[in-house]
This record gives structure tokens, sequence and C-alpha cells, in this order.
């Protein structure tokens, strides 16, 4: 584990982005908690204003995610400097894609359905940096045997092979499943052979006059939907903390 850590995580230069990570998940995590807490009216948080107007926590967001980001570039990934502004990026970050749904639709949908847009994203993000955190690049560790030469040479053509699969899925409409297929090499084949999501760039144009592919895509995507979109929204409500709501009760603004 030590010779794993030290060969792809401290010689190419990744201990700021692992440190990015780990407190942008955290930040996540805490956020969602202290969110939650202020919606119950339970220990001492409370919502920030000023004169006011209500302060959401994606403002301290943006203000640490420049600093951190900046920073981060003009510091040496090996030195103290950027380990420091990686750690400020990553909080900077988590707050402000907590907030990612209130920044897409302009408006305070933190608890509403629109809200749990922010919890896929953060998911993804945490997701793809840590595909990368893992050493899924095929740059970065020098002085590779012939052997290790041939072996990247394989992972690369099965890279891009597996972008290409990844590509048609993507515009097929199935977002999730593309996402899945980057992580999880030749998932997203299933994605590219079967029938494109309605409204997809895909069905648009190669399905405008192909009728019965049109019908049986929507049925499928009912079909699909109506099985899964519970079980995507309990996952989502035990990440994000969603809850029912109170019928004739308001929802009180996030923090």
């Amino acid at each position: 584990m030590g010779h794993w850590f030290s060969r792809n995580i401290v010689e190419p230069g990744k201990v700021p982005m692992l440190l990015a990570l780990t407190s942008f998940v955290l930040t996540f995590l805490v956020t969602r908690t202290v969110t939650r807490l202020i919606r119950a009216g339970k220990g001492p948080f409370r919502n920030v204003s000023s004169g006011g107007l209500h302060i959401h926590h994606v403002v301290p967001g943006v203000v640490l995610t420049v600093i951190g980001g900046f920073g981060a570039v003009g510091s040496d990934r090996h030195g103290v400097g950027g380990a420091v502004f990686a750690v400020v990026f990553g909080i900077g970050a988590g707050l402000v894609l907590d907030e990612f749904a209130l920044i897409l639709h302009l408006d305070d949908v933190y608890w509403t359905d629109e809200g749990r847009k922010s919890v896929e994203v953060v998911v993804l993000t945490a997701a793809l940096v840590g595909l990368a955190l893992s050493g899924f690049s095929p740059l970065g560790v020098n002085d590779m045997t012939a052997d290790e030469r041939q072996d990247r040479a394989t992972f690369i053509l099965t890279l891009v092979l597996n972008f290409a699969l990844v590509l048609v899925t993507l515009v097929k409409g199935k977002v999730r499943l593309a996402v899945i297929g980057t992580l999880i090499p030749f998932v997203a084949i299933v994605g590219a052979v079967r029938l494109a999501r309605p409204g997809s760039w895909w069905s648009r144009h190669l399905y405008a006059r192909r009728h019965k592919a049109r019908a049986r895509a929507a049925i499928r995507a009912y079909r699909h939907d109506k099985r899964w979109t519970k079980v995507r929204r309990r996952l989502q409500d035990v990440i994000g903390g969603f809850q029912e709501r109170v019928p004739g009760r308001g929802t009180p603004p996030s923090s």
C-alpha cells in the first residue's frame, strides 16, 4: 500500500488532488448535515443573512474556489503551499456544487426535486476525480519497464475504445450509464447498443423517420423510469437528506 501510494500519488504530484478531493467530499457531507439541522430547527446553526438578505453558502464557496484555484496554479505540486490551496479549493468547490441546482435554476430549489441535481453533480465530480486520482491517466510515472510500456499501450487502446462507447451512450441520452462507463470499462456498451432515449441527439437525428424505433424507445424509457426513479431518489435522499414535504407547511431556505 505504501509503495502504491508513493508511486502513484506522491511521485506524480497528486497529493494536492487527493487533499482537494477529501476536503471536497467532507465539506459536502458537513454542509448537508448542517443544512438538515437548520431545516429541522436543531442545534446552534442558523441561516446567515445580512440586512434581510439571505446569504447562501455558494457565496463563500465561490470566494474560496477562486482563492484556492489561483493559489494552486501558482504553487508547486510537491510543496506545502500547493497542499494548502488544494484544501481551500476543495472546500470552496464542495460549497459551490452543493448548491449547483440553485445556480442552474437561479432559484432556491435546495430541498425540491430540482435540487437533487446538486447531489448528482457532487457524486459525479467525486467519481471522476477519484478516477483520475487512481491512476487511470496513461501518463504520469517515468522509468517504466518494457512490460509496463506494453501494458500501458494496451490500456490506452482500451481507454480509446471505451471512450467511443461512452460517447455513443452519451449522445443517446443515457448520461448516468455513460458516467458509470467511465469508471467501469465497457459497461457503456450496454447503452451504446440499446435504443436511444426520447429527446436525445441520437433520437432526434437518427430516429426522425424511424417511427417504430421512436415508439419502442418511448415505451422502453417509460418502463425504465418507472422501475428505477424511486430507487434513485431513495439513494439521493440518503446522501442529500431530502424529505417529503408536509402539506400546508413551507420549506425553509437552505443555509
